[in-house]
């Protein structure tokens, strides 16, 4: 009976674990949004910005240097707790707040995260998602290493 127990326990908790990460979507055949890559240096902190066609910000990667972290973030009408990032070497699901005043969602990366990397160099386009929400697929630019290599140096 205790190993029963113990196995319904465990698919109980993989289930509740696996509702709340959901799954990144693979944007490997997914066309870009057109726009461009911005680059920006800025006291403390640089940032690349995504623009749509339309001139929106659609998209925001930024280095704080003094804290040597970068921050992806995008534009959300609500909060969620994950912003779901996809390049064509990597995916994965990152913890996430929102903040309301600028109707944002960000998610935090250290400085040598291998995701960085992925971002800076993934083949043709990136992608970013955040539930309630269609998923952001962009151009992948240098505008991104830039922002990641500032951190790092």
């Amino acid at each position: 009976m205790p190993k029963s127990f113990a196995a319904a326990l465990a698919l109980t908790v993989s289930a509740v674990a696996s509702a709340q990460v959901p799954a990144v979507p693979d944007l490997s055949n997914a066309t870009p949004l057109p726009g461009a890559w911005s680059y920006a240096a800025l006291p403390g902190a640089s940032e690349s910005t995504f623009r749509d066609a339309s001139a929106r910000p659609q998209l925001w990667i930024r280095c704080t240097r003094a804290s040597r972290q970068v921050s992806i973030a995008r534009p959300a009408g609500a909060a969620a707790p994950f912003l779901l990032v996809w390049t064509s070497s990597a995916t994965r699901s990152l913890p996430a707040s929102f903040d309301p005043a600028t109707g944002r969602i960000t998610a935090q990366l250290a400085m040598m995260d291998p995701l960085l990397d992925a971002l800076a160099f993934s083949r043709g386009r990136i992608g970013v998602s955040v539930s309630g929400q269609p998923a952001l697929a962009v151009p992948s630019y240098e505008e991104i290493a830039r922002v990641v290599e500032d951190c790092r140096i």
